[in-house]
């Protein structure tokens, strides 16, 4: 069976970080995903899709994201339900994220002016992508160079520095 989820949108808020009787760290929040296609109207409409996200990942995200960031997440759908105070069963459908993708560079001008800054005086923003990863309870944050196979010299790790000595008869075309 094939469970995910893979979406890019906007957050429609700040995401709401919360902790579990245990600890655990859990950050909700809703991604708006606009439609491929237009109304009758000429206007795009667009989907709010809510998500959870667990422990460090969760406070990660919930440290460098905020209402407007474009963000890429990957993830599965989940369906839960409850008992409201009403008595009424309620059932919720929402994207279990795993992991989770900045999609602007660190300049973008979509910050709010009361947001707080969350990095050091010293640190040059980034005009690349960044990709956070969850594995069991650890995240780790991987650079857009690391994401796409580059080392630190600047090369893909499947590049080879040596000059392949190919022929024009060995070509199969």
């Amino acid at each position: 069976m094939i469970n995910r989820a893979v979406i890019t949108g906007r957050l429609t808020k700040d995401p709401d970080l919360r902790y579990t009787a245990n600890g655990n760290a859990v950050a909700s929040f809703t991604v708006a995903v606009n439609r491929t296609y237009t109304n009758a109207d000429g206007e795009r409409e667009a989907d709010f899709i809510n998500c959870v996200m667990w422990r460090k990942a969760a406070e990660n995200f919930a440290n460098f994201t905020h209402k407007g960031s474009l963000v890429g997440i990957d993830g599965r759908i989940q369906t839960r339900n409850y008992e409201n105070d009403q008595g009424n069963r309620v059932f919720v459908t929402e994207v279990l994220a795993e992991n989770f993708s900045l999609l602007e560079p660190k300049s973008s001008n979509h910050q709010p002016a009361n947001k707080e800054q969350r990095q050091p005086s010293n640190a040059q923003p980034s005009a690349k992508p960044t990709e956070w990863t969850t594995q069991g309870s650890e995240s780790k944050q991987k650079t857009y160079e690391e994401v796409n196979g580059m080392n630190k010299n600047g090369t893909y790790e499947n590049e080879s520095t040596q000059q392949a000595d190919i022929t024009d008869d060995d070509l199969p075309f």
